[in-house]
């Protein structure tokens, strides 16, 4: 969602409102550059749902971007050499920032890896998980076990709040094991994480300060990427849950290496404290980086369910009754990491197109529209 995007990325690819009067100098400029980014083909003929669409980065593999709570801002991770960092580290931008030849601000220490950036409601801190405690280099990122596409669980992830300058100023989390994918209510009450501390992967819920730790699922399979409804009463998430026998073993053999496969999963909601769970796609291939629509009533997702050689990924809307699929963007190669605005205006994103053909996984930022 949600946690490693460098690895997905690689991995199974490769395998301003308008007033209602005349127009200024400036705004009739403006409109030509949207046509002119249309006709470059960021948006794609069939992408109804994009009014205007630009890009932000320019190399790297680039996601997970989130908006402070005021939309001014957001926070992304980023492994883009250019910047000097070996692996994925935390950046800060402005809603209006583009990066052509300049590098935003990192926010995280640089020290080994993090992931699953996201603002607190005061707009002036994030938390984000880091294994920078247990080492200063990247971890290795294993690829492939046994044939299989996995992800690595790395047992030195933590949970901290820092400063938009980078100064780590609380840690939240301190058990043995995996602790990552946090994100914030919009309400600004609560934080929801995926934790092994179980001995599985399971989804909990805690206070803003890190107290009232509460267990939210506790089904065997990999619980992740978890989000909130606008009004904070449910979660969305994605999870691989094995059924059969071997499935079960696979499964644990895996995560007793710190290891899970990501390759089959499928979407599922719940209230907030965790009752009334269910299941909401049955689509097959792996469903995964959902997000709440600024209604409540839908979820936009990404997909590759219609790909037969494990990709594209593109996204799709669906009623949190499981009804009305709609395929939202279409591209041949990689759309994921879809992140509404707080006021419903905008979508950020990651994607393949305009990178050349190559494998680089860039942020965009669409004036959305239903």
């Amino acid at each position: 969602m949600k946690y490693l995007s460098v690895v997905i990325l690689s991995v199974l690819i490769l395998s301003c409102k308008n007033d209602a009067k005349p127009a200024s100098e400036s705004e009739k400029e403006a409109k030509s550059e949207t046509v002119e980014t249309t006709k470059d083909s960021l948006i794609y003929p069939e992408e109804k749902h994009f009014k205007s669409i630009r890009q932000v980065t320019f190399g790297g593999d680039n996601a997970e971007a989130y908006w402070s709570f005021d939309d001014t801002q957001l926070v992304f991770q980023s492994n883009n050499k250019a910047w000097n960092v070996g692996c994925d580290q935390m950046f800060l931008m402005n809603a209006d920032d583009t990066f052509k030849g300049n590098v935003p601000p990192m926010v995280s220490t640089g020290k080994g890896r993090t992931t699953c950036a996201y603002f607190l409601p005061d707009n002036k801190h994030i938390i984000y998980a880091s294994t920078h405690l247990k080492q200063d280099e990247c971890p290795e990122t294993p690829l492939r076990k046994n044939g299989k596409y996995i992800w690595p669980i790395y047992d030195s992830y933590d949970i901290f709040v820092a400063d938009l300058e980078g100064n780590i100023v609380k840690q939240l989390t301190n058990e043995v094991g995996y602790d990552a994918e946090p994100t914030v209510s919009p309400k600004g009450d609560k934080i929801v994480f995926t934790s092994t501390r179980s001995g599985d992967l399971e989804l909990y819920t805690m206070n803003i300060d890190g107290s009232n730790v509460k267990q939210i699922t506790n089904e065997l399979g990999y619980d992740g990427g978890a989000f909130f409804s606008p009004d904070g009463t449910k979660l969305i998430f994605r999870s691989s849950r094995p059924k059969t026998e071997q499935e079960i073993k696979d499964y644990k053999d895996l995560l007793a290496e710190g290891l899970v496969e990501p390759t089959d999963m499928e979407l599922y909601i719940c209230n907030a404290d965790g009752s009334d769970l269910r299941q909401l796609t049955d689509l097959g291939n792996a469903n995964w980086s959902p997000f709440f629509h600024p209604s409540g009533e839908k979820v936009l997702f990404s997909s590759n369910f219609e790909a037969e050689r494990g990709f594209p990924f593109n996204l799709y809307l669906i009623d949190i009754d499981g009804k009305n699929l709609e395929r939202v963007t279409h591209g041949e190669t990689f759309d994921a990491f879809p992140v509404f605005s707080n006021d419903g205006k905008y979508l950020a994103f990651s994607s393949n197109r305009n990178n050349g053909g190559g494998r680089d996984t860039n942020l965009f930022i669409a004036e959305w529209q239903d």
